[in-house]
């Protein structure tokens, strides 16, 4: 596969392409839902919600934890995991930025 050369891409595409990328697997977008229903810290019952292993289940964790869009604080031998908030608001404010861009939809171009 060759390069993607990101550094020819702005700070904001990359990270738009990074968040869809994120949001491309159905486990990743079942554990933010999830996490946003109960509105609180989970501790290891992913698991059984999600229905995946729970090696695949801290995998996912992990990339979601990689871009910001969760935390986790440690609670004796697990780790409790909620939605990050500032992150979430400021992802949602820069995919509302994109998707809202102006298509003069009035003046067709093909």
């Amino acid at each position: 596969m060759g390069l993607t050369k990101t550094e020819i891409f702005t700070e904001t595409q990359n990270e738009l392409a990074q968040i869809a990328k994120l949001f491309a697997h159905p486990a990743r977008i079942a554990i933010l839902q999830h996490l946003i229903a109960v509105n609180a810290c989970i501790c290891g019952d992913l698991v059984d919600e999600i229905g995946l292993a729970q090696p695949t289940i801290s995998q996912h964790l992990k990339e979601l934890r990689k871009m910001g869009l969760i935390k986790g604080e440690v609670d004796g031998t697990r780790v409790c995991y909620c939605i990050d908030k500032i992150q979430w608001k400021n992802r949602v404010d820069a995919f509302k930025a994109f998707l809202d861009q102006d298509l003069n939809l009035g003046q067709e171009c093909c």
